[in-house]
């Protein structure tokens, strides 16, 4: 496991390991949990993906981290840094698992992932793409002080899926959160 590890009050941010599949296939497989972020996959669909994060971290150094719960040591998502090729943007990205949503741990979790975006990797901006009836990743871009800055398109397979492009600047985060 090569990458930074980040602590909040209750989370530990951390690359992707393997004793992480178990809850990343649980919640790839959950209807709701997955319908915005690919929708439900067997095992084999959602390790391809769990493994593509793995990647990430080795070659690029930067991917969503997975969160663990720090009083119990489960793994309840993963929120981080992400941009793949093609895409619309630097943007700090979400999934949590059903047993880690309405907790806070979004907020928690990305609040420190865009800290190490613009600290520790520099960028200028962060983007969240979110299809627009993905009321809660809205709610949560606006609690992270993002707005909707309007349409954009993600680079193939998911060329046709309706998405907005929510985002900040260094300044404006850092501006909010008075650094």
């Amino acid at each position: 496991m090569t990458g930074p590890v980040l602590q909040t009050e209750r989370l530990t941010l951390r690359p992707t390991a393997i004793e992480d599949f178990p809850r990343w296939a649980e919640m790839m497989a959950d209807a709701e949990a997955s319908r915005f972020i690919g929708g439900p996959q067997s095992p084999e669909t959602a390790w391809r993906g769990f493994m593509t994060m793995a990647g990430a971290w080795s070659l690029t150094g930067v991917a969503m981290f997975s969160l663990i719960e720090r009083s119990s040591g489960l793994w309840q998502g993963r929120i981080g840094p992400w941009r793949p090729l093609g895409w619309p943007g630097t943007e700090v990205g979400w999934g949590l698992h059903p047993d880690a949503q309405g907790r806070g741990y979004g907020v928690e979790a990305a609040t420190a992932a865009i800290d190490h975006a613009f600290d520790a990797l520099d960028w200028k901006e962060v983007i969240h793409c979110i299809d627009p009836d993905n009321l809660p990743s809205a709610r949560l871009a606006e609690r992270l002080g993002s707005s909707n800055l309007g349409p954009t398109r993600l680079p193939p397979p998911f060329e046709t899926a309706p998405v907005d492009r929510w985002g900040q600047s260094r300044d404006q985060w850092r501006a909010r959160r008075g650094r």
